[in-house]
């Protein structure tokens, strides 16, 4: 069991890292499964920022997301911590802290936020939610 609770919390360090780095979205896609339906969702008030309350299915849409997120968000000094693994569930659950900019405002914000990261049998992501600081995002892009 010990080895399945490792190949989870190594696929969701290469996943923040991915982030934290970074990587184009064609490289986060990648550790997403082919093998079963994924989705991937931003906890919070869809009137706030489109990236929000919505869930965003298939290579298509989560692909959409990050071209979002991309478009509106420059982000630094992204670090995660304090992964809590369910291995029986195939979840891990992972705090992250970092630096936010608004890139049409250029407001930024501290934050910390959180992942819960499901995988399938192989270690790939098949759903990817997030739960952040919505209030400072919305303040932030307001001229």
């Amino acid at each position: 069991m010990n080895s399945e609770r490792d190949k989870y919390l190594q696929s969701a360090i290469r996943f923040c890292n991915a982030f934290s780095q970074g990587k184009e979205i064609e490289h986060i896609l990648s550790l997403f499964s082919d093998k079963h339906p994924i989705s991937a969702i931003e906890h919070g008030d869809p009137h706030l920022a489109p990236f929000l309350g919505r869930e965003f299915e298939g290579r298509r849409g989560i692909k959409n997301y990050f071209q979002i997120i991309e478009s509106l968000l420059a982000y630094e000094n992204v670090q995660f911590s304090e992964y809590v693994v369910d291995a029986m569930e195939r979840k891990v659950g992972v705090k992250g802290k970092g630096r936010f900019i608004w890139k049409s405002t250029g407001k930024g914000w501290d934050e910390v936020f959180a992942y819960v990261l499901d995988f399938d049998e192989d270690g790939k992501v098949v759903r990817y939610q997030i739960w952040s600081d919505t209030g400072s995002a919305y303040l932030a892009s307001r001229e």
